[in-house]
């Protein structure tokens, strides 16, 4: 609308820039703490922190399409927002399998591998969450984005838990059943989100004449993208 009407403007150019460079940054981080969890899980034997690593194999894959479509229509960011949510049912598929494997032998995962990799998960996932906060009111590709770091931050905090729960227990089953509930409540978590963006996506424009474009874009050039 923004560009059909007045053209972006520098503001929504430089505020495009920005979203850019955060998913860059994201992207990164979550790629790398992929490659730290898978590691560690294979390390420690703990099923959450593959569950976890997968999780943010398919953030770091979304985050590319998100950094693909800024700037883009939103029909094109709904799409993406959809495929946020058929990656985290693939991750959750992959855990299922490694669940099945563990379940007959629920032996308690190494807990110092265990327990500095969920630090290192959860301060990495609140470095994204903090980089994306901004842009959480924004279009639904930016909105989306923070609903996935929002989840990855819960679910350290969930892995970090389990960890926990290791040291006091002694066993595995703590780590076998939160990798179980992380998948399906992550998945549902974005399914709603999902949801609520699209929903918004479509909402009609309320400019309807060049004078109140320019007008409106002066006065909030965030919503212009």
């Amino acid at each position: 609308m923004g560009k059909a009407c007045c053209g972006p403007g520098p503001d929504v150019e430089r505020l495009q820039a920005e979203q850019r460079r955060a998913l860059k940054i994201v992207l990164a981080i979550n790629a790398s703490t992929f490659a730290m969890m898978l590691v560690a899980s294979l390390a420690s034997g703990s099923v959450s922190l593959l569950s976890g690593g997968l999780d943010n194999l398919g953030d770091a894959l979304t985050y590319g399409a998100s950094l693909a479509v800024v700037g883009r229509p939103a029909p094109w960011k709904a799409r993406v927002s959809l495929l946020k949510a058929a990656l985290i049912l693939a991750a959750a598929m992959g855990v299922a399998v490694q669940l099945a494997i563990r379940i007959g032998e629920p032996s308690a995962p190494a807990l110092d591998t265990m327990s500095v990799a969920a630090v290192l998960n959860l301060a990495a996932n609140v470095y994204c969450l903090r980089l994306l906060t901004p842009f959480r009111h924004g279009d639904i590709n930016m909105a989306s984005s923070w609903e996935c770091s929002r989840n990855d931050v819960m679910e350290g905090v969930a892995v970090l838990l389990t960890a926990g729960a290791v040291w006091l227990t002694g066993s595995g089953w703590a780590d076998i059943v939160v990798a179980a509930a992380l998948p399906p409540a992550t998945a549902t978590r974005s399914r709603r989100g999902s949801s609520r963006s699209r929903r918004r996506s479509r909402r009609p424009p309320p400019i309807t004449t060049a004078r109140s474009c320019r007008s409106a874009w002066r006065s909030s050039p965030a919503a212009w993208r």
